[in-house]
């Protein structure tokens, strides 16, 4: 069993909680950086987002 696999046995069922930990995080990411980066912290934001889709065999 590989890391992959692994990460994928923990996400089963949690997919909406990570996605909400996400967003969280990248709202508090924005609170503290400077107003420039806000469009890379979405741009992050949207990519784990989308791995997370992907380990739930969603994409």
């Amino acid at each position: 069993m590989g890391l992959f696999d692994k990460v994928k046995g923990l996400t089963k069922g949690r997919e909406q909680q990570i996605k909400q930990g996400i967003d969280k995080v990248a709202d508090m990411a924005q609170k503290k950086a400077p107003d420039q980066h806000d469009g890379k912290i979405d741009q992050a934001a949207t990519k784990a987002k989308g791995f997370v889709d992907k380990l739930d065999g969603k994409n």
